[in-house]
């Protein structure tokens, strides 16, 4: 794995050839359609990667009101764990997103990924004009919300956990078992096809504090908009999640609500050469160290922060909020569990303190 910090480069590895990005005059910029390309099984191809676009500055980007261009907050991710990789004539065969963490004051730790499922594209390490025609792909991409390790001592997550598994109900105890949220195509719902493209991207002014120019080789961006999250057929289960993801959205200034328009610049090192055996390692190391506790392996990102920089903060009373969100749903999908977290309301401030043992039988 690469040590941090990482030193930025501006000289391409050798060996390159090129090729693929001119094999069809609709791959052309200015509107690249890549729609005669199949969409490719993200992890399916590993053993044709030879090169490689790693993020060094992946910068987000969203409205924590929506509808409010003042309320846009800029947040760079933790460096190093999105890429994109290809082969010498640049087709590209996998893309890796970002993961990143919230913290709730009830809940601890709520991590958060972009997985991509499907991808396609090239890259043109020759372009003329790096930031206008490097690189045009496609992704299909879903959110993933689970708990992180500091949530496993607090006693929210402990009750919640047990009422669920009690009745053999799924719980987002970890990312196999993530809650799932739908991204699409902005302004489209019915196209979960990404795109990203070469450039920052237009839509909004960018502070000082967010562009790389004078570090990065080239600079591409994604936009998605959030869809609903993904039904588990089950009524309980479904309010349990939404929950949740109201509580992360409280958290993280609503990063994640539905319709919110969730964007990023990604600013590249570099080409390098692939290790295929550490691509096919490296997002599930980033799980890992993502598991201890929504950190980053390989060096931290920055703060949420608005255009004048400014911190975001959550809202006021965000933990009173949190526990009438919970009390809701414990009021309507689990009665007879309603009067105990109301004598509990008060609970231990901290995460580490045990309340006295609960037993928690399936409802008949």
């Amino acid at each position: 794995m690469a040590s941090y910090p990482i030193i930025p480069s501006k000289t391409p590895a050798p060996g390159w050839k090129g090729g693929f990005s001119t094999s069809n005059p609709s791959f052309a910029y200015p509107d690249p359609n890549l729609s005669s390309l199949p969409m490719l099984d993200n992890m399916a191809n590993i053993n044709l990667l030879q090169r490689q676009l790693d993020v060094l500055w992946p910068e987000f980007s969203w409205q924590t009101v929506i509808g409010d261009e003042t309320s846009r907050c800029y947040q760079m991710f933790a460096p190093d764990i999105s890429r994109a990789g290809y082969d010498v004539t640049g087709r590209v065969y996998s893309i890796i997103c970002p993961q990143q963490g919230a913290w709730s004051p009830t809940l601890g730790d709520l991590n958060i990924e972009v997985t991509v499922t499907g991808n396609r594209g090239w890259v043109n390490e020759d372009a003329s004009d790096l930031d206008t025609d490097l690189v045009a792909a496609d992704m299909t991409v879903t959110g993933k919300i689970w708990f992180g390790p500091s949530a496993k001592d607090k006693y929210v997550y402990k009750l919640l956990r047990l009422i669920l598994e009690a009745e053999g109900l799924p719980f987002p105890l970890d990312k196999a078992n993530a809650i799932q949220v739908t991204l699409h195509r902005v302004g489209d719902p019915s196209q979960p096809i990404i795109s990203i493209r070469s450039g920052i991207n237009p839509g909004f002014p960018n502070p000082g504090f967010a562009l790389h120019a004078t570090e990065a080789w080239a600079v591409a961006n994604v936009a998605v908009q959030i869809g609903p999250i993904l039904s588990r057929h089950n009524e309980k289960v479904d309010g349990f999640n939404a929950m949740v993801m109201e509580i992360f959205n409280l958290a993280s200034g609503n990063l994640l609500q539905l319709g919110n328009v969730l964007t990023w610049n990604v600013w590249l090192d570099a080409p390098t050469l692939v290790d295929r055996a550490e691509w096919a390692a490296h997002a599930e190391y980033w799980r890992k160290s993502i598991d201890t506790g929504h950190g980053s392996p390989d060096g931290p990102g920055t703060p949420p922060r608005y255009f004048d920089g400014t911190p975001f903060q959550p809202i006021d009373a965000i933990e009173q909020k949190e526990w009438d969100l919970i009390k809701t749903w414990l009021k309507k999908h689990v009665g007879w569990v309603a009067e105990l977290a109301a004598e509990r309301e008060a609970a231990p401030a901290s995460p580490t303190a045990e309340p006295e043992p609960i037993t928690v039988q399936p409802l008949a």
